[in-house]
């Protein structure tokens, strides 16, 4: 793994831990679309990838059978999820400080952003 792919997983891992402290999202909404965009990832290594780095709480056996196909970054992972806990933490303190319903509006302008990309991206890839 080289710098330039290590600060983009910090990157990545910050802006996630910030989104889901600030509204509650992050895996599938922030890490999938980035890990495809920003680093070339497939669909499938990034779901893998983005579920290994949650595997404690949640994705332990959807993690063993994305990485028995061998669709899991396990290096990505750990750097993901050591950044998305600092992110989540500073992303809650943030929150708890404005409106609600200032929070209601970022978290629905970034997932119409991100549905946007990942709708166009893939009519794109089905018809070329």
């Amino acid at each position: 793994m080289d710098l330039t792919t290590i600060i983009i997983l910090l990157g990545i891992g910050l802006l996630a831990g910030l989104a889901s402290g600030f509204v509650g999202i992050g895996g599938g909404l922030i890490i999938v679309p980035a890990l495809v965009f920003a680093l070339g990832l497939s669909q499938h290594a990034a779901q893998g990838t983005s579920l290994a780095m949650m595997i404690p709480p949640i994705g332990i056996l959807a993690v063993i059978s994305y990485y028995k196909a061998g669709a899991v970054e396990v290096k990505y992972a750990a750097v993901l999820a050591i950044t998305f806990v600092i992110g989540a933490w500073l992303g809650s303190k943030w929150s708890l400080r404005i409106n609600p319903a200032a929070v209601r509006l970022v978290f629905g302008v970034f997932m119409l952003y991100a549905a946007g990309r990942m709708i166009w991206n893939g009519w794109s890839e089905l018809n070329p």
